[in-house]
């Protein structure tokens, strides 16, 4: 355990910033989960709102280094396939 104050402090700040960095990962999953039921339902309406919606956040942790900007990418591209796919 650290004993200088300025250490304490960057415990505490790293804890925070995984639990941020855990809920934005586990937001877009979420939303992916909701794609895929709405994909497997026919609801393609709602898939493409999914779409927009991970893409926003995926590109959002992307800039806050949660996440690789690359991996952001490649999410979209797949789930756009996916869709594509679906409607034709």
């Amino acid at each position: 355990m650290a004993n200088i104050k300025s250490a304490k402090k960057r415990i505490s700040v790293s804890r925070r910033q995984a639990a941020e960095n855990k809920i934005r990962k586990s937001q877009i999953k979420t939303y992916i989960r909701h794609f895929d039921e709405c994909l497997e339902a026919g609801e393609l309406e709602k898939a493409s709102e999914y779409i927009k919606l991970v893409d926003k956040k995926s590109k959002q942790a992307a800039s806050k280094n949660v996440i690789h900007k690359n991996k952001a990418a490649r999410t979209t591209s797949r789930l756009t396939k996916k869709l594509n796919a679906a409607m034709a």
